[in-house]
């Protein structure tokens, strides 16, 4: 199992993964446990941690801390001055990305500061994925939350609950987002789409009115109820 910490705020991005560490260590005791930086990475490192476990040890957590190189470290010899700043393809974690995502031992992926395909690429791999982007002032975000209701069009509950998150840790009021949500699910409704077919839109539509008048009826939390709403998408 895959947990991703990942986004632009390095520091909160490390703190919470070790918080998240120490919190599955407290819960399970008999957790055997493994930190493994950058440099540690090799083959028979990672096949180890997707496979080992034992009869005194029945699962591991492991936690892959920053395995990717920053760009401004890669160089290549293909520009003027021989020296030219790129990113590989693709790295050796990657190369076992799909047995540790498929492991039963507790793998926490940290990864601040991810380029947008390796982020995407990994979050579809991860059990979880949390992002702690650096917060954007809000006289600059404007009213509109573009990325909010594309998640939401294209059916993507990893992408539309690491929006959600990210909207509400920057002090958008629930019921903004799920306004703006409700006005998408409509519009779907009318224009029509191939993830949401004609049923499934108005289905989601009645769903957020509902999301709604719960928070206000039963005294539910609506940022939360909107995180389990996107998950279940």
């Amino acid at each position: 199992m895959l947990y991703l910490f990942t986004g632009s705020d390095v520091e909160k991005a490390r703190t919470k993964a070790f918080e998240w560490v120490a919190k599955a260590r407290a819960k399970e005791p008999n957790l055997a446990y493994a930190r493994l930086t950058r440099e540690e990475m090799s083959d028979a490192a990672l096949d180890d941690a997707a496979l080992a476990g034992g009869l005194f040890v029945s699962r591991l957590l492991v936690l892959l801390d920053d395995p990717f190189p920053n760009v401004k470290d890669i160089v290549s010899p293909s520009s003027d001055d021989g020296l030219t700043m790129s990113e590989p393809s693709t790295s050796i974690l990657e190369e076992h990305i799909d047995a540790l995502a498929a492991s039963d031992n507790a793998i926490v992926l940290l990864a601040p500061k991810l380029t947008a395909a390796r982020a995407k690429k990994l979050t579809a791999k991860a059990k979880m994925a949390y992002a702690y982007d650096k917060i954007v002032p809000r006289e600059s975000r404007g009213g509109f939350n573009t990325n909010l209701v594309n998640a939401l069009a294209a059916r993507s509950r990893e992408k539309l609950w690491l929006e959600v998150t990210r909207a509400l840790r920057a002090g958008d009021a629930p019921e903004m987002l799920q306004g703006l949500l409700h006005w998408k699910a409509r519009d779907l409704m009318e224009k029509g789409s191939r993830a949401w077919p004609p049923a499934a839109a108005r289905a989601l539509s009645l769903a957020l009115i509902a999301l709604l008048q719960d928070s206000r009826r039963k005294g539910l939390d609506l940022s939360e109820s909107l995180e389990r709403f996107a998950l279940a998408i």
